[in-house]
């Protein structure tokens, strides 16, 4: 059975986010918060608008998951005297704790997927993912 490239993409998608969170389960984060840990590790201190933006996550869907993690210790939020309307997120140490796993429950995951392919072919693997990205994040 040959399949279409829309079909593999959503359903290697939907096999990688089962797998991940069925392995973050421990850690009692919940959909939408490893994305945004997964980013704010790399962008600590930035404002909420920008997290929406590279998460690819609705503001108001944001704002609840942001809620959430907030009430869990995992970040703060703040704004500063010049902008009250903006609102920026800083990671806890329990947050920086929690990635420090992700990352680790992340690679196990892109190594069980990527099984049995050369390094050559996982390079080209992330060319091509990261050319559909740019093709599609316009």
């Amino acid at each position: 059975m040959e399949f279409s490239t829309h079909y593999l993409l959503m359903a290697d998608h939907a096999m990688l986010q089962k797998l991940v969170m069925s392995r973050i389960k421990p850690l009692g984060l919940t959909t939408g918060q490893p994305k945004v840990l997964d980013f704010l590790q790399d962008h600590d201190g930035a404002m909420q608008k920008d997290i929406a933006k590279g998460c690819h996550i609705e503001p108001s869907s944001l704002s609840t998951i942001l809620g959430g993690m907030e009430r869990a210790g995992l970040l703060e939020r703040s704004t500063r005297d010049e902008n009250r309307r903006t609102v920026y997120v800083r990671l806890t140490d329990l947050g920086r704790e929690k990635c420090r796993r992700l990352n680790a429950i992340f690679a196990a995951a892109e190594e069980e997927a990527l099984r049995g392919f050369s390094p050559q072919e996982m390079q080209q693997v992330q060319i091509l993912l990261e050319r559909i990205y740019r093709n599609l994040n316009n």
